[in-house]
């Protein structure tokens, strides 16, 4: 008997650590939202790998003190604004202290208020409608650039490089993508480039016969399409280049995705867009591909952005030592560092800015063809 209460107790002591120590543990919770499902998928898979591959690296690099670990929770928001806000009470509830996301500007700006009066941090990677951060809410930030950036350059790359006199423009009527077709529509205008037309298509149309005949018959200079993710401008460009229209497609920051080239094939040869301008030379970005690609195969669109969102709220919290918003957000504002997409440093209103180039379809590859500052054809 008394050999086994000796046993009971020795168990007892050895236990006891165990025990405390599962009590104790405790996780950080970071959330992300963007679409999984639907014709922005593969954009929203990217921002979903971009934010692990941040938390991987974060974890192996000794973590957040008093944090076991970081427990991820992506979220689908399918590009729909109701979605979004569901997503968003959803991570509420899980106890998420920051979120990255979302994709679409429509998703975004409704669940950031939802999140903003519960203060989360939210930091966008790919929305890039100025509503997003004009709206003075407390704990929004965007990582990338903003429409109001974008229009101004790709006019200028328009009239500029291109020569343009005369332009035809198609969006799809959502909030990110008309409302970069009315800034470069109106900055072309001060820039004397005649608009002989401003068409818009539905989210979901995969017949664009009627406009392209339509902006076939204009004949334009520059064919503007603005879109809402890579595929529908995919099917549009094969439907313009088989109809044979002349006018030169000049696209935007939603069509880098090297899908986009897979999809059209050799109707994307030739194609510009606009999008930041990321040094791939960098010993960020060389350490970023060595360890995103052998998992998740080509670098796209967001995933550098996602991965440089995440990697700053990391930082936040780390620096915070707290997981208090008002905290977190005091040291988002303190951030200015190297990331892999960027310089990242944040302004007054929550966003990092973003230099705007033109790339040029050439094969598989999005290739660095203008930049605005020194108007400089590479």
């Amino acid at each position: 008997m008394k050999k086994r209460v000796l046993s009971m107790m020795v168990m007892s002591l050895i236990l006891v650590p165990f025990l405390f120590s599962a009590v104790s543990a405790k996780t950080l919770k970071i959330g992300s939202m963007s679409p999984l499902t639907g014709p922005y998928a593969s954009d929203g898979t990217d921002i979903k790998n971009g934010v692990w591959t941040a938390i991987k690296v974060f974890e192996e690099a000794g973590g957040i003190p008093g944090y076991d670990k970081i427990e991820f929770f992506p979220q689908d928001t399918a590009c729909d604004p109701r979605q979004a806000v569901a997503a968003a009470n959803k991570l509420i509830n899980l106890g998420v202290v920051g979120v990255v996301g979302a994709y679409c500007s429509s998703s975004t700006i409704p669940s950031s208020e939802v999140l903003d009066e519960e203060s989360i941090p939210m930091i966008t990677p790919a929305s890039t409608h100025q509503d997003v951060t004009d709206r003075g809410l407390e704990y929004m930030f965007r990582m990338c650039g903003r429409d109001d950036d974008q229009a101004p350059a790709a006019a200028k790359f328009i009239k500029e490089a291109l020569g343009a006199k005369t332009m035809f423009i198609v969006d799809d009527k959502t909030t990110y993508s008309q409302g970069l077709a009315d800034g470069v529509r109106e900055a072309s205008k001060k820039l004397g480039i005649k608009i002989l037309g401003h068409e818009h298509v539905n989210q979901g149309d995969k017949d664009f016969s009627a406009i392209l005949t339509m902006a076939k018959q204009k004949n334009a200079d520059v064919f503007y399409m603005s879109l809402q993710g890579y595929s529908p401008a995919a099917m549009m460009t094969l439907q313009a280049k088989r109809l044979g229209m002349d006018s030169q497609i000049v696209t935007q920051d939603a069509v880098f995705q090297p899908k986009y080239m897979e999809v059209a094939k050799a109707a994307s040869e030739g194609v510009y867009l606009t999008y930041g301008f990321t040094d791939p030379n960098t010993p960020q970005y060389k350490a970023f591909e060595e360890r995103y690609v052998p998992k998740y195969g080509k670098i796209a669109a967001y995933a550098t952005y996602a991965y440089d969102s995440a990697t700053a709220l990391l930082k936040a919290i780390k620096a915070a030592g707290s997981t208090e918003p008002a905290k977190i957000k005091a040291e988002l504002m303190k951030l200015d560092y190297q990331g892999v997409a960027k310089h990242i440093k944040f302004g007054p209103k929550g966003d990092s800015g973003s230099s705007y180039i033109a790339f040029k379809v050439v094969g598989d590859k999005f290739v660095p063809y203008w930049e605005p500052a020194t108007g400089l054809i590479k």
